[in-house]
């Protein structure tokens, strides 16, 4: 303001130190005079005093704040999960960022090595028996039927999509509910075991690792962490495969017409044997990463009618191994259409309610799936084939349907097929053990 204001603006002389907004008093003569500030001082002086209130006014708030959690826009509820969340993320991203001791495994160079998993194994059976009857305590048969080791696994980071990993929770609880129901046994694996072998590919070193591992075990069934069980009753047919080493789920007519899809490996069973080894070290060299699995994309997507261009996927491989060396693998090959050992979602998430209006668990096939696979979805990654909303609305209902057969037991079942509440079916307090044989599904109860 000049001149003016910065005179206005000085302090006082003589006796008290005055404020500088504070009006100045001079004395002439023997009387007292007022004097008036200039009007722009007057302007200032109003200014300073609406920001001093403003600025108490804040400060009671914070107060007000911190004394009785009033609540102006941001609740300490939010800012609290507001920091958890930014928490999380920092751990989140921690893991992911891989700081622990370097890798010191040497690469494979396509170019120059073969891949194997290492010395190669020609006596499995003969080894696998030996061990057998030195270790009675662990028999591969109990009560006349083959020990089942079902593998599934998912990465060992945590999903890109945060609700992935609330679906990976609800799969594995799936698959530990029919596992306890039927007396087999369950590994569920977040390591890889070979770095080459990625992806698509990771079951081939795990399984083979566990069949070594467990020699007891006489079937390794793998199933995708996307496949649900949704018929809880349904028991595999064993004794229908004796005479063979893979059982898998597909179309004798569309290998004919070596059709991409004309299996599926999502849900598959392998035989513990050296005919399971032999056929592993002859797959698994169009799978590691890089140069050799695109090489052998190339050769597959030639090679089976419908396949689009990509590198070379498991389950390509597989059909693309099982037609060109037909005379060598496929006698030992079971493949599976009695029932749904694998069973596309997008054509039994809708019908759930006319199943159970019709049917009854235990049947395993179109009526009743014994397993409903989202392929496509990948609720765990950041893409997928199908729109997120329809393929985690699918996911619900399959697995609730699926969980109501096990509710049932306990007198309970989901309110709804996209409901995770339940609701009480029955009141048993005073004879449990009457409904016991009538719904336990091990006595197969839940048919009625």
């Amino acid at each position: 303001m000049g001149q003016e204001g910065f005179t206005a603006q000085k302090r006082a002389t003589g006796g008290g130190g005055t404020l500088p907004t504070t009006t100045l008093s001079s004395f002439s003569g023997g009387g007292n005079r007022s004097r008036v500030l200039p009007r722009g001082r007057q302007i200032a002086k109003t200014m300073n005093n609406i920001k001093i209130t403003i600025l108490c006014g804040f400060v009671t708030i914070l107060v007000l704040r911190g004394t009785i959690g009033l609540n102006l826009g941001t609740s300490k509820v939010d800012a609290e999960r507001q920091h958890l969340e930014e928490e999380a993320r920092r751990v989140i991203e921690e893991i992911r960022s891989d700081g622990a001791e370097p890798d010191d495994e040497p690469d494979m160079n396509p170019n120059t090595t073969t891949f194997s998993f290492g010395p190669k194994i020609g006596n499995w059976d003969q080894q696998r028996k030996e061990w057998l009857e030195l270790n009675k305590e662990y028999p591969n048969f109990v009560k006349g039927k083959p020990r089942i080791l079902l593998v599934s696994g998912s990465p060992p980071n945590p999903c890109d999509n945060p609700i992935g990993d609330h679906y990976l929770l609800k799969s594995i609880k799936n698959k530990i509910d029919y596992c306890r129901l039927h007396g087999i046994e369950i590994v569920y694996n977040m390591a890889h075991l070979d770095k080459d072998l990625s992806g698509y590919w990771s079951k081939l070193p795990l399984i083979r690792r566990l069949m070594l591992s467990h020699p007891e075990i006489e079937w390794i069934w793998w199933m995708d962490s996307d496949a649900l069980f949704t018929d809880m009753v349904f028991e595999i047919p064993v004794s229908k495969y004796e005479n063979h080493n893979l059982v898998i789920h597909g179309y004798p007519d569309l290998l004919e017409k070596k059709s991409w899809i004309a299996l599926n490996t999502g849900s598959v069973l392998f035989r513990n044997c050296q005919w399971t080894l032999d056929l592993m070290d002859t797959w698994a060299p169009m799978g590691p990463k890089g140069p050799t699995r695109n090489e052998a994309g190339k050769v597959v997507t030639a090679f089976l009618s419908g396949r689009p261009s990509f590198e070379a996927d498991d389950q390509s491989a597989l059909i693309y191994l099982l037609i060109s060396q037909k005379d060598v693998w496929m006698n030992k090959v079971f493949v599976e259409n009695s029932y749904y050992l694998h069973g596309f979602w997008t054509g039994l998430v809708d019908k759930y309610e006319e199943m159970v209006e019709k049917y009854h668990p235990g049947l395993g096939d179109e009526r009743w799936p014994f397993v409903t696979h989202f392929v496509g979805c990948k609720p765990c990654g950041s893409y997928a084939d199908y729109p997120v909303e329809k393929c985690l609305k699918s996911m619900e209902r399959a697995f609730n349907f699926a969980d109501n057969q096990v509710l049932k037991l306990y007198g309970f079942r989901h309110r709804g097929l996209l409901s995770p509440n339940i609701k009480r079916m029955r009141n048993e307090t005073t004879t449990p053990l009457v409904y016991v044989d009538q719904f336990d599904i091990r006595h197969g109860g839940s048919k009625s």
